[in-house]
């Protein structure tokens, strides 16, 4: 299929909206738009006040219309692995005319099959993957069309999550005004772009620091094969901040910007910065070590608990180790931080486009990188489950449309003195949180 055309991402993030207009023109994927507003009514990635969450999407596709010139009306939407369940499922159908050849429909129809299986009332299917088909008894096909045979199969996964989380997030990007053309699983999403193919095949963790939880998701032989979340992200850090400093929520975000770093052995005692103390007229001066050990904490416990579950399913033995990304990845240190605590190796995927580098629009890239990519057959499998697949518009001669480049990374070194880190302010730490 040639899916040239306009493709526009929706990611509904806890602390932030990001929307990217992109179109493909021969092969290449090129951003024309974006769109970054506030979130509201959302909390741990799942839409709480429908309300308010389609004033905040209406926002940013408002954003994203401006730059890129047209008028948004067909979605692609992330959604969150929260409550996700990933099992096997299996299709059988037996063709009427050995003769003929098998078509598009044969495909839709054994996916149908392998979507047989009863479904308890709260979950609903987001997507199905097709690992391989099999004719005659013939495995490892990955695209049956044109074969003749008498027997089609289909073995693959099948993604189900809480039927009140879906509801809601198709509640509130209709009520924006919006009609979702599909909706894909943000793990899903990420590992295309995010990974390289050897990642992809023989392994690899991505850990999606978001604002308000951490998704930690499984990709091994091109699959999405576990994915589990943590309630907290990037607020539960600012928020320390704002306890432990005695400052507001807004000026606790922007000193973790301008002067946070996730490793307190690369934080200095030496350099201070300004806080605007509550109830004090002079500010106070704090030091970025301080600092650093009150993030360091935070994202120690993070890493302890998904470390937990990991080492449940021995992901960590795999070979492609660990990539960050989402907000909280931008902070100094945190590869090194990540790679000392997992003990394996770790690297920081930001977007190269221009206008995009930060790890917090990773998703929003991934969604429309993915569906634009979506093979012929992945299409015709899912749309039995319901998605609308129809092609995307054409764009009207673009302006000034600059090519998407693949990403860049940075690895990180592990420490070469093992010290304690925090040890300053651990203990007073508790006191607040523990």
């Amino acid at each position: 299929m040639d899916n040239s055309g306009l493709y526009v991402g929706l990611d509904i993030g806890t602390t932030s909206i990001k929307v990217i207009v992109a179109e493909k023109v021969k092969g290449q994927l090129n951003v024309i738009g974006v769109g970054n507003q506030p979130s509201n009514g959302l909390s741990r990635g799942v839409i709480v006040d429908i309300d308010q969450a389609a004033d905040a999407i209406r926002s940013a596709v408002n954003q994203a219309q401006e730059k890129a010139s047209i008028e948004i009306k067909d979605v692609i939407v992330s959604v969150p692995a929260n409550m996700l369940r990933i099992e096997p499922c299996n299709g059988l159908i037996t063709l009427d005319d050995q003769s003929r050849e098998i078509t598009e429909e044969d495909v839709r129809n054994v996916a149908a099959s392998a979507l047989g299986t009863s479904l308890p009332q709260e979950r609903e299917i987001i997507d199905i993957q097709p690992e391989e088909f099999i004719v005659d008894g013939f495995d490892g096909i990955k695209d049956p069309r044109g074969m003749v045979g008498v027997r089609l199969e289909m073995r693959g996964k099948l993604i189900t999550g809480s039927k009140g989380i879906m509801h809601n997030l198709q509640k509130a990007v209709n009520k924006a005004g919006l009609n979702i053309i599909s909706t894909v699983l943000t793990p899903l999403a990420e590992s295309h772009v995010v990974l390289n193919d050897g990642e992809q095949d023989f392994g690899t963790i991505i850990v999606d620091l978001g604002g308000g939880q951490t998704t930690a998701s499984v990709i091994h032989d091109h699959q999405l094969k576990y994915a589990t979340t943590d309630p907290e992200g990037g607020t539960f850090i600012t928020k320390d901040i704002s306890i432990v400093l005695n400052t507001s929520m807004e000026n606790a975000e922007k000193i973790k910007r301008d002067y946070g770093y996730a490793d307190s052995l690369q934080a200095s005692a030496d350099n201070e910065f300004p806080v605007e103390v509550v109830g004090q007229s002079e500010p106070t001066y704090i030091d970025e070590r301080y600092l650093a050990e009150v993030i360091e904490a935070r994202l120690s416990q993070i890493f302890d608990r998904i470390k937990d579950r990991l080492n449940q399913i021995q992901a960590l033995d795999l070979p492609g180790g660990i990539v960050l990304t989402g907000g909280v990845a931008a902070l100094p240190g945190i590869a090194e931080l990540a790679a000392d605590q997992f003990n394996t190796n770790v690297r920081v995927y930001i977007p190269d486009q221009m206008g995009l580098r930060h790890p917090s629009f990773t998703a929003a890239l991934s969604l429309v990188s993915y569906f634009a990519d979506l093979a012929d057959v992945d299409m015709i499998v899912r749309s039995a489950v319901g998605a609308t697949l129809t092609k995307a518009p054409k764009l009207s001669q673009p302006e000034q449309v600059k090519p998407a480049v693949a990403g860049k990374s940075k690895k990180a070194k592990k420490p070469t003195q093992k010290k304690k880190r925090g040890e300053g302010i651990k203990n007073f730490f508790s006191d607040f949180f523990d």
